[in-house]
């Protein structure tokens, strides 16, 4: 979300800002339900752990592109599928009976994401945008196995 309002305001192609600006309100959106699931388990509202170093590096390296093309190969190509595989993960290792609102929150999130895609991939034939940079993104995500270190829980 924060990336794609960072690139929105300097996105010259309106086309491309008006998809951003949308997705960064379903962003706002997935963040709020994620958030409220949290306090829902008993961590103070909107409780965010810091990513380990080199998802926090990968992250601040993904803003750094600075054309259309890149922009949008880097986030719906390269960052969110990465995000979509992450929940999938966590769907099938959690307990679908104990933690069946936290599933329906992530498929919902991962239904969203992947039409995010689809309007990315849209946005992409039809503004003539070609990028190499999802790949050499796609490949760096998939190479950090854990993006949170465990949190120090206090006895």
């Amino acid at each position: 979300m924060e990336t794609a309002a960072r690139w929105t305001p300097i996105t010259p192609e309106m086309e491309a800002k008006v998809m951003m600006g949308r997705h960064i309100w379903e962003y706002a959106q997935m963040a709020d339900a994620l958030g409220k699931r949290t306090f829902e388990l008993r961590l103070p509202e909107q409780h965010s752990i810091a990513p380990i170093a080199a998802y926090d590096a990968f992250l601040k390296d993904v803003v750094k592109a600075s054309t259309t093309a890149d922009r949008i190969a880097s986030l719906y190509d390269g960052v969110i599928p990465g995000v979509i595989v992450r929940f999938k993960h966590y769907i099938a290792a959690t307990d679908p009976i104990l933690d069946e609102p936290t599933i329906v929150t992530l498929q919902r999130n991962i239904v969203d994401l992947e039409r995010q895609r689809i309007d990315a991939a849209e946005l992409q034939r039809e503004l003539k945008l070609s990028s190499g940079a999802a790949a050499a993104i796609a490949a760096r995500e998939k190479s950090i196995a854990d993006i949170v270190a465990e949190e120090k829980v206090a006895a």
